[in-house]
C-alpha cells in the first residue's frame, strides 16, 4: 500500500466556496439540470419570499452564505411542482379500520412528497381483545405497525429519500411489553423510531418500586398492574442492546404544550424533536453557528438579524407550501408552528477554545439558544401585530403574548444540511476528528477535521504520524504531541462523559420550545446500569426525551472505538471524565483472569457453508452478551471426497483442526483477549486450518464488526463509524441525533433531514 499523505482541508473550485463533499450531495439529492447553488437560492428564495422583493434578496444572501439553510424538502421542492416544503408530521391513528388504514394513505402521500411521520399506536386496542363489530379479536397495534412499516418500504420520499417514521407507545398500553421488544431482532420494523411514551406516574413508580396501571385503551379503565421497575429494566435492557426504544417523556411534553387548550399531544416527527398534534407539519430550519464567531467572540448583532431573517423565512415557507392533505393543510396553518434549530455549535465552541463537554461550553451553548429563542419571538410578535396571530391563539388560555406563530424553535438532526454547510451537526459533537480514506489505488489518504489541522500547524504539533495514531485510536485523547489544551476542545462524542451530554441537553431544553434531537453516545463498556441512570437523570434535569446509543451495539455496525465486546473495562473507560494520558496499549491492559462457565449458557447459532457442507457455529455468551465459547460439530458429509466416497480419515482430521482452533478461541475469549485482537490473528493465518480459521473469523466480527467488508473498494473507515450505508454501500454511518447519517464524503444518506 502507498505511503500514508495527509489531504489538505477540503476545498473545491466552486464559486460559491462550497466543499467536494456539499457540492457532491447538492449534486446527488437537490439539483436539477444544469442548476448550481446560486441558482438553488435563488428559486428557494423567490418561492418563499412569494413577491416580496425585500425578503426575496434578504433570504438568498443568507441561504448563499449558509448562514441559515431550511429543512431537505424546502430545498428540493420549493419553486418546483411538487411544492411540499415541510419535513415533519404527525398523523393520528384511531382505534378502528377506517382510521388505520385512512392514515395510512395520508402517510403514503407525505412520505411521496418528501416527508417523515410520527404516530401514536397507544389508541389502538391490544392484541386478543374483542372487536363487536365482528365478533373477533384485535390483532393490536404492533400488528399494524408491521403494515406500516410494509407499506412505507414500497415508497421513496419525493424520489429522494425513503419515508422515516415514529411509533410511539404509552407506557400504560396492554402491548407495552412485546412493544420493547419489537425491534430486537435487527431489520425489523426497519422504517421505525420506536420510543415509549413515559408518564410521571409511571417515573415516579419507578422511584418508589411499586407497580402501576394498565389502561385498556378502549375504556379507559385500569385492567391490569405491573412492576414499573420491571417495565423500565426492560426499556434499558433494549436500549442498551440496540439504542431502542428511545423515551418521551409525554407529560412533561404537554405541560409545555402553548396550545394544550387544543388537545393533548400524543407523540413527535421520526426523530423526536418536533412535539405535534394529529394532523399537523412543521417546516425547520438551522442557523450555522459556526458563521458567527469573529475573534473567538459570537457576533450577536450579525446571529440577531440572521434569527429575524429565518423567522420570517420559516413563516412563509407554510403560507408557500402545498401540503399532501387537506387535513393537514387546515392543522399546520391554525397553529403555524416553526422550529428554528442551529448546528455547527461543536464549531463555534472550537472557535471559541471552549471544551464541548465542560460547564463553559454548557454555558456558552444555553447563552446562544437564549438568544435565538428571544430574538425568534420578539420578531414572532412583530409579526403577528403585521399579520395577524396564529388563528388558535386564545387570549383566555394563552401564557404569553400575540405571536405569529405558536412553537418557534428546536434542535434538529440536520444530517445533509450540516454537510451543504461544511460544520457539525445539529448540537452535537464531531464523531471523529481524522478519518483514513482508501481508494481503488491502493492509496491512503488521512481526512482531518478543518479545525484541528488549522490548530495543529499553528501550534507546531501536526504531523502525518500524528494524524495516523488518531486515525487508529479514534480520539485525540491520550497522544502526548497533543496538549492537554487542545485534547480537552477536541473531545468527540464518544470522549465526553454521558453525564455531559445530558446536562448539554437539558440546559439547552429550558431554551426550545419543541424538544432536541440528540443521541447520549455511550461506550461499548457501558453496562444496563450506566443506561437506566442516564435516562432517569434526563428525566430529574428537564428532557423531554432521550436517546442513548452504546457503541457497537448494532449487529450492522462494523468498526468500533478501541473498547469492543469481550474486553475487559477499566475503570478509566467507563468514567470518560478526566484527560487520559496513558497510551491506548495501557487503557487496555488488564489484569488476566479466566472466566467461569455456567451450567446454562445464552447461546447464538450461526450457519455458514464449508466446503459445499452446512455446518452450524454455536456462540456461547456471558451476562453481557460478549462471546465467551465457541464450538462446532462437523457432519459425516464433510469426510465424502471429490469422488463423492466417504474417508473417515478426511473426517477425523477435520473435526480435530475445527476442534483445536474452537477450543484456543474459547480459551483466549475466557482470558478476556479482545475480540479485534483474536480475529486479526484470524486474518494472518496462512497454515492448514485457515478455513476454519476464516469462517470462524467472520462469526465473530458480528461481534465486533456487525459484518465483514473487505477493503476492496473506495471507502472511509473511522473508529465508530461502521454502520454499512443504504446509499454509498461504505461502512461510514454513524448515529447521531436521534437518527442515522452516512460521513462518506459525497454521500448524504441520512434517515433523517
Amino acid at each position: 500500500m502507498k505511503t500514508d499523505i495527509v489531504e489538505p482541508t477540503e476545498t473545491s473550485q466552486d464559486p460559491h466556496g462550497l466543499t467536494d463533499t456539499a457540492l457532491a450531495v447538492l449534486e446527488k439529492r437537490y439539483f436539477r439540470g444544469e442548476e448550481d447553488w446560486g441558482g438553488l437560492c435563488k428559486r428557494v428564495s423567490k418561492a418563499v419570499a412569494n413577491g416580496d422583493t425585500q425578503l426575496e434578496s434578504k433570504f438568498y444572501q443568507m441561504l448563499l452564505g449558509r448562514t441559515f439553510l431550511p429543512n431537505s424538502p424546502c430545498l428540493m421542492n420549493a419553486g418546483r411542482e411538487l411544492g411540499q416544503l415541510s419535513a415533519c408530521f404527525v398523523l393520528g391513528v384511531e382505534d378502528s379500520m377506517e382510521s388505520i388504514f385512512s392514515t395510512l394513505k395520508d402517510a403514503a402521500l407525505v412520505f411521496q412528497s418528501g416527508g417523515g411521520v410520527g404516530y401514536t399506536f397507544s389508541n389502538l386496542r391490544q392484541a386478543g381483545a374483542k372487536v363487536g363489530s365482528t365478533n373477533g379479536v384485535a390483532s393490536g397495534a404492533i400488528s399494524f405497525m408491521k403494515v406500516f412499516d410494509a407499506a412505507t418500504e414500497t415508497i421513496k420520499q419525493g424520489g429522494t429519500r425513503r419515508g422515516a417514521q415514529m411509533g410511539m407507545l404509552s407506557v400504560t398500553h396492554p402491548e407495552i411489553l412485546d412493544f420493547i421488544d419489537c425491534k430486537t431482532k435487527e431489520g425489523d420494523l426497519s422504517n421505525f423510531n420506536i420510543s415509549v411514551a413515559m408518564t410521571d406516574n409511571f417515573m415516579e413508580a419507578v422511584e418508589a418500586g411499586t407497580d402501576y396501571a394498565i389502561i385498556d385503551p378502549r375504556t379507559g379503565k385500569e385492567i391490569d398492574r405491573l412492576d414499573a421497575r420491571m417495565v423500565f429494566d426492560k426499556i434499558v435492557a433494549g436500549a442498551w442492546k440496540n439504542g431502542e426504544p428511545g423515551l418521551f417523556f409525554i407529560d412533561r411534553t404537554h405541560a409545555s404544550n402553548p396550545v394544550d387548550y387544543l388537545g393533548k399531544i400524543e407523540t413527535t416527527n421520526p426523530c423526536g424533536e418536533i412535539p405535534l398534534q394529529k394532523s399537523e407539519s412543521c417546516n425547520l430550519g438551522s442557523i450555522n453557528l459556526e458563521q458567527f464567531v469573529v475573534d473567538k467572540q459570537i457576533d450577536w448583532d450579525g446571529l440577531r438579524e440572521t434569527v429575524q431573517i429565518a423567522t420570517k423565512f420559516l413563516d412563509n415557507v407554510m403560507d408557500v407550501s402545498r401540503y399532501p392533505v387537506e387535513s393537514i393543510t387546515e392543522a399546520t396553518l391554525k397553529t403555524r408552528k416553526i422550529g428554528l434549530g442551529i448546528m455547527g455549535l461543536h464549531d463555534m465552541l472550537i472557535q471559541m477554545e471552549i471544551p464541548y463537554g465542560s460547564e463553559a461550553g454548557i454555558s456558552a451553548a444555553a447563552c446562544i439558544m437564549e438568544f435565538i429563542q428571544r430574538i425568534s419571538r420578539e420578531t414572532s410578535e412583530q409579526l403577528a401585530t403585521q399579520k395577524g396571530p396564529f388563528p388558535a391563539y386564545d387570549s383566555r388560555h394563552a401564557k404569553f403574548k400575540e405571536r405569529r406563530n405558536a412553537t418557534l424553535t428546536t434542535i434538529a438532526p440536520t444530517g445533509t444540511l450540516s454537510m451543504i454547510a461544511d460544520c457539525s451537526a445539529g448540537c452535537e459533537p464531531y464523531f471523529s476528528i481524522v478519518m483514513t480514506k482508501h481508494v481503488l489505488d491502493g492509496a491512503k489518504f488521512l481526512m482531518v477535521n478543518k479545525h484541528f489541522e488549522r490548530v495543529a500547524r499553528r501550534e507546531g504539533f501536526f504531523s502525518e504520524e500524528l494524524m495516523a495514531k488518531i486515525a487508529e485510536t479514534g480520539t485525540v485523547i491520550g497522544h502526548l504531541e497533543i496538549p492537554e489544551k487542545w485534547q480537552e476542545i477536541f473531545r468527540t462524542a464518544q470522549d465526553i462523559a454521558p453525564e455531559m451530554h445530558i446536562r448539554m441537553q437539558a440546559e439547552l431544553q429550558k431554551y426550545v420550545c419543541n424538544s432536541i434531537s440528540k443521541t447520549i453516545n455511550l461506550p461499548n463498556s457501558a453496562t444496563k446500569q450506566d443506561v437506566a441512570e442516564a435516562y432517569l437523570l434526563a428525566y430529574k434535569l428537564g428532557c423531554k426525551g432521550l436517546t442513548v446509543y452504546r457503541d457497537g451495539s448494532r449487529d450492522v455496525q462494523v468498526l468500533y472505538g478501541k473498547t469492543n465486546k469481550g474486553q475487559p473495562v477499566q475503570p478509566e473507560q467507563a468514567a470518560l471524565t478526566a484527560p487520559i494520558t496513558q497510551t491506548a496499549h495501557q487503557a487496555q491492559t488488564a489484569q488476566l483472569m479466566k472466566k467461569e462457565l455456567l451450567d446454562v449458557e445464552t447461546c447464538e447459532r450461526f450457519r455458514v457453508s464449508w466446503k459445499g457442507n452446512r455446518l452450524y457455529i454455536m456462540v456461547s455468551l456471558d451476562d453481557d452478551e460478549a462471546p465467551i465459547e465457541v464450538f462446532t460439530k462437523l457432519p459425516r458429509e464433510a469426510g465424502i471426497n471429490g469422488d463423492g466416497t466417504f474417508n473417515p480419515q478426511v473426517l477425523q482430521e477435520r473435526t480435530s483442526n475445527w476442534d483445536t482452533i474452537c477450543r484456543l478461541t474459547s480459551l483466549a475469549l475466557r482470558y478476556g483477549v479482545p475480540l479485534e485482537d483474536i480475529t486479526k490473528q484470524f486474518e494472518k493465518s496462512s497454515y492448514s486450518m485457515v478455513d476454519a480459521a476464516g469462517i470462524l473469523n467472520r462469526v465473530l466480527k458480528r461481534y465486533t464488526c456487525g459484518d465483514v467488508k473487505y477493503a476492496d473498494e473506495e471507502e472511509i473507515v473511522a473508529k465508530g463509524l461502521g454502520t454499512k450505508c443504504p446509499d454509498c454501500n461504505n461502512m461510514t454511518v454513524v448515529y447521531e441525533a436521534g437518527c442515522i447519517t452516512c460521513k462518506y464524503p459525497g454521500c448524504g444518506y441520512t434517515a433523517c433531514g
